[in-house]
């Protein structure tokens, strides 16, 4: 545990983890939010700048919620964001859902050993004869 700054009202507090905010200032954004997900349940269709003005709420902090999947919108809201990988557009989250499947792809062949991902060559390997030797010399 160690003592920071809050990074909103700039109060000493015990940090252990996450945003470097104190629980005051937790609070307080926890009731935002229920505060902003109240208002698009109520308004479907809202835009973003009206969501933030209604609400008096910082834009960047209702796209923070919107990729941390805590805020998602209906089909016919307008409120989109991009993907981070190829820039298409989404309605809640960091990625599209082919980004995510090219990522989790790449991971998955990523933490295959090489003889999983062509099991013939090994065996050829082996069948040819080619043997670690040790020479003992007594």
């Amino acid at each position: 545990m160690e003592i920071k700054n809050c990074r909103k009202c700039g109060r000493m507090f015990n940090y252990l983890m996450g945003p470097q905010i104190c629980d005051n200032c937790k609070k307080a954004a926890e009731e935002k939010f229920q505060e902003v997900k109240e208002f698009v349940r109520a308004n479907k269709t809202a835009h973003i700048q009206e969501i933030c003005r209604e609400c008096d709420v910082e834009q960047k902090q209702v796209q923070q919620w919107i990729r941390e999947e805590r805020l998602v919108f209906s089909d016919d809201s307008p409120v989109m964001i991009n993907c981070e990988i190829c820039g298409k557009q989404i309605r809640t989250g960091r990625y599209c859902d082919s980004c995510k499947k090219d990522t989790a792809n790449a991971v998955s062949a990523a933490g295959r050993r090489p003889d999983q991902m062509n099991p013939g060559a090994n065996n050829a390997r082996h069948q040819s004869g080619n043997r670690m030797h040790t020479f003992n010399d007594k």
